[in-house]
C-alpha cells in the first residue's frame, strides 16, 4: 500500500464524485420522468430532492479531490504520476498551485470541478424554477458523469508512478511559469464549463416543452457572467502570448486560440438574437441552436486543448481520450437534434422581420457575421485533420486565410456595433434615421478627410496598401461609432436634466441606473471600438534585428537603444541571461529594459521574457534572441507596435461595461423616490421612430 494517504483520498473523492453525479442524473430523470406521466409529485419529488442533494454532494468530493491534488503538488509527493511530470521542488508556489491545471489530467479535473461548483450555485437556487431547475440540474449530471468517467477511467490525476519515488519533478511548462498564466487557464474554463448551464437551461426548456422566455431571464445572467469569463481568458491569453512567445504578436490564428474564440462569436450571437426572442418572439430555434453549438463547440475546444490532435504552442498535453470527446459529442449532438425535432413545433415565431431597416435586422445581420466568421475559423482549424484524413498530409491554413475573410467581417461587425443600437425595433424612420445618423455620418468623413492629411494615405502605402486601407476605414468608423455612442448618452441625458432639474452628469448617471442593461451594452460597445482601434494599430508595426555589443545602438522610430551589459546569472529555478538596455526618446534617456532568456533546469528547456516599454501611442518591444553562433555576437530583435495599449484598455471597458450590464436597473419605485420625474421621461429618453 502507497505511504502516502492523500493520493488515495483523491482517487476515493473521484469515485464518491461518479457514484453522487450518477445518482443525480439517474434518480433526477427518474423523478422528472414520473411527474411527467403521473403529475404527481409524492415520491417523485422526494426522490428529485435526493438527486439535488447528491448533486451538491458531489461538488463537495470533487473540492476535496482538487484538494489532494494540490496538497500532493505542494508536498512534492513525486509518487504522484502528475505531480512528477508538472513540477519540482524548486518550482515557485504559485506555479506549484497552477500546476493543478497544467496537464491534461489536472486539466480535465478543473473542468469537472468548475462544472460541480456552477452546478451547485444551481441547486441553491433552485427554488426560482423548481422544476426548470431540475431539469438544468439532471443535464448537468449528465455532463458531469462524462468528465467524472474520464478522470477515473481514462485520464487519472492521481495515477501513482511505477518504480521507487524520484527525488525531485521534471518541472512545469517553462511557457507556463508566467503570472498570468496561473489565471488565464481558469478564467477560460470559466467560461468553456458555464455555457453548461445555459444549455442545461435551453435543452431542459425544450424538453418540457417550457412556456414563455422566462428559462431566457433565468439564464441570462449565467450567459453574461460565462461570457465575461470567455472574454476575459481569451484576452488574458492574447496578452501571455504576447508576453511570454517572443515573436512581437498577440494573436497567431493558432489551432487552441481559435478553439477558444469560436464559442465566444457564438455566445456573442446568442447574447445578441436573444433580446429577439425576448422582445418579440422571434428567432426561438435559431437561439436554441446557437447556444447548444456553443456548449459543443466548447467541449470541441476542451478537445483541441487537451488531446493534441492539433499541432499547437497551447496544447500542453498529448493522450489518446480524444475517442471519448468524438463520443461524447455525438451523444450530445444527436439529444439536441432529437429533442429539437420532437418539439420543433413549440418553437414558432411569434412576428416575423417587418423592415430590413430595423433593430431586428441588425441582429440578424450581426448574427450571420459572427457565424462566418465562426464558420472559417472552424474550416482552418479542422482543416489540417481532414486533409490528412483525404490526402495524408497536414496542410495547415495561415493567417493570410483567415484575415481575408475575418477583416472584411470585422469591419461590418464594427459598422454594425454603431448603427444596430440607433434603428427602432419593427421599422425605423426617415426621420428617425436623420436624427441618428447625420453626426455619425460626418464623424465618419472627418475622421477620413484628417487620417489621410495626416498621412494615412492607401495609395502611398506600396506593399503594404491593404493593411492601410482597412486601417483607415477601421479609424473613421471608430469615430463614427463612438459619436453614435456618445450621442445616445448625451440624448438621454439632457432630457432627464430636462425633466428633473439635476447637472448633466447626475442626469447621465440617473440615465444609466435606470437601463443598465441598455447602457451597459452601450460601454460594451465602446470598449469593443477602442479594442479594434488597437488592432488597426498592427497595420503599422515595424520590427529590427540586430547583433549588439556594449555601446552599440539600434535606432526605432522615436527610440534609440545603447547597449550596457549582457550578463548571466543562476536562479534556484532557471539559469539566465539578459541584456541591459538604455532606452532614448528624443536625445534624453527613459527608462532601461532587460530582456532575458531563461534556461530551466528541471526541464532542460529554455524560454523567452519580453521587455516592454508600453505607451499609449506605442509599445517598444525588445527580445533578447541569444548568440549568434558565427560570431558569438548577442543578438537583439525589436518591435515597435503603434497603440497596443488601446487593445487591453478596450478589453477593460468592455468588462466595466458587462458588470454594469448585470446590475439590476433601479425600479420604478425606487425611481419615484430618488426623483421626482414624469413618467414621460423614459418614453422620450428611449424613442422609438
Amino acid at each position: 500500500m502507497h505511504s502516502h494517504p492523500m493520493p488515495q483520498f483523491g482517487s476515493f473523492t473521484l469515485l464518491l464524485a461518479l457514484a453522487l453525479s450518477v445518482y443525480t442524473l439517474l434518480a433526477g430523470a427518474f423523478a422528472l420522468w414520473r411527474f411527467k406521466t403521473t403529475r404527481a409529485e409524492d415520491g417523485s419529488g422526494r426522490l428529485g430532492e435526493t438527486a439535488r442533494r447528491a448533486g451538491i454532494a458531489s461538488f463537495i468530493a470533487l473540492s476535496c479531490a482538487a484538494f489532494a491534488l494540490v496538497w500532493a503538488s505542494f508536498t512534492n509527493d513525486y509518487s504522484v504520476s502528475y505531480i512528477l511530470h508538472h513540477t519540482n521542488r524548486s518550482l515557485n508556489p504559485a506555479y506549484k498551485f497552477s500546476a493543478l491545471w497544467s496537464g491534461q489530467e489536472g486539466s480535465l479535473l478543473l473542468w469537472a470541478w468548475l462544472l460541480s461548483a456552477y452546478g451547485f450555485v444551481l441547486r441553491i437556487r433552485h427554488r426560482v424554477d423548481v422544476r426548470l431547475s431540475a431539469f438544468a440540474s439532471t443535464i448537468l449530471a449528465a455532463i458531469q458523469v462524462f468528465f467524472l468517467l474520464l478522470l477515473n477511467f481514462a485520464a487519472p490525476p492521481f495515477a501513482i508512478q511505477p518504480g521507487p519515488v524520484a527525488a525531485d519533478g521534471f518541472g512545469l511548462n517553462p511557457l507556463l511559469q508566467y503570472p498570468e498564466m496561473v489565471m488565464h487557464p481558469p478564467l477560460l474554463y470559466l467560461g468553456y464549463v458555464g455555457f453548461s448551464v445555459p444549455f442545461a437551461f435551453a435543452l431542459g426548456a425544450l424538453m418540457m416543452r417550457y412556456p414563455g422566455e422566462k428559462w431566457i431571464h433565468i439564464t441570462r445572467r449565467w450567459t453574461m457572467v460565462t461570457w465575461l469569463f470567455l472574454t476575459c481568458g481569451i484576452f488574458m491569453g492574447a496578452h501571455w502570448a504576447y508576453s511570454v512567445l517572443g515573436w512581437g504578436g498577440y494573436w497567431g490564428w493558432d489551432p487552441v486560440e481559435n478553439a477558444s474564440l469560436m464559442p465566444w462569436l457564438t455566445g456573442t450571437a446568442f447574447l445578441h438574437s436573444v433580446m429577439m426572442q425576448e422582445k418579440r418572439g422571434m428567432m426561438k430555434s435559431w437561439n436554441v441552436w446557437l447556444i447548444f453549438s456553443t456548449f459543443m463547440l466548447t467541449i470541441l475546444g476542451t478537445l483541441l486543448t487537451r488531446s493534441g490532435i492539433v499541432s499547437s504552442v497551447h496544447a500542453f498535453a498529448q493522450s489518446d481520450i480524444g475517442n471519448w470527446f468524438y463520443g461524447f459529442i455525438i451523444i450530445v449532438f444527436a439529444v439536441c437534434l432529437f429533442t429539437f425535432f420532437k418539439q420543433k413545433d413549440h418553437l414558432k415565431s411569434e412576428n416575423k422581420l417587418e423592415s430590413l431597416v430595423s433593430r431586428e435586422s441588425s441582429f440578424l445581420f450581426n448574427n450571420l457575421v459572427l457565424l462566418a466568421a465562426c464558420f472559417t475559423v472552424l474550416w482552418g482549424t479542422l482543416f489540417p485533420i481532414l486533409s490528412e484524413y483525404v490526402q495524408g498530409s497536414k496542410v495547415t491554413m495561415g493567417a493570410p486565410f483567415y484575415n481575408r475573410v475575418n477583416i472584411p467581417v470585422g469591419l461590418f461587425l464594427l459598422f454594425l456595433t454603431g448603427i444596430g443600437p440607433l434603428l427602432a425595433w419593427r421599422s425605423t424612420s426617415l426621420r428617425s434615421i436623420r436624427r441618428n445618423f447625420i453626426l455619425p455620418g460626418v464623424a465618419f468623413l472627418v475622421a477620413l478627410v484628417v487620417l489621410m492629411l495626416a498621412g494615412v494615405r492607401p495609395w502611398s502605402a506600396g506593399d503594404a496598401m491593404q493593411a492601410t486601407i482597412f486601417s483607415l476605414v477601421t479609424f473613421s468608423l471608430a469615430a463614427g461609432v463612438i459619436t453614435a455612442i456618445s450621442s445616445e448618452f448625451l440624448r438621454g441625458a439632457f432630457v432627464v436634466r430636462t425633466q428633473t432639474g439635476k447637472n448633466l452628469f447626475a442626469s447621465t448617471i440617473l440615465l444609466v441606473r435606470r437601463n443598465t442593461r441598455r447602457y451597459g451594452g452601450y460601454l460594451v460597445h465602446f470598449g469593443i471600438v477602442i479594442l479594434f482601434i488597437g488592432i488597426a494599430g498592427g497595420a503599422f508595426n515595424q520590427s529590427q534585428e540586430q547583433e549588439m555589443n556594449f555601446g552599440d545602438s539600434l535606432t526605432m522610430g522615436p527610440y534609440k537603444l545603447v547597449c550596457q551589459s549582457f550578463t548571466q546569472e543562476s536562479k534556484p529555478n532557471y539559469d539566465t541571461e539578459y541584456a541591459l538596455l538604455d532606452v532614448y526618446k528624443h536625445g534624453k534617456k527613459i527608462t532601461q529594459l532587460a530582456p532575458e532568456k531563461r534556461f530551466y533546469i528541471a526541464s532542460q528547456t529554455s524560454s523567452t521574457m519580453v521587455a516592454l516599454h508600453s505607451t499609449l501611442e506605442s509599445d517598444l518591444y525588445v527580445i533578447y534572441e541569444g548568440k549568434n553562433p558565427d560570431t558569438d555576437r548577442p543578438i537583439i530583435k525589436v518591435f515597435l507596435n503603434p497603440l497596443m495599449n488601446w487593445i487591453w484598455i478596450g478589453v477593460l471597458i468592455v468588462v466595466m461595461g458587462t458588470f454594469l450590464a448585470l446590475v439590476p436597473s433601479l425600479t420604478k419605485n425606487a425611481r419615484s423616490k430618488a426623483t421626482i420625474e414624469p413618467p414621460l421621461v423614459e418614453a422620450e429618453v428611449h424613442h422609438v421612430a
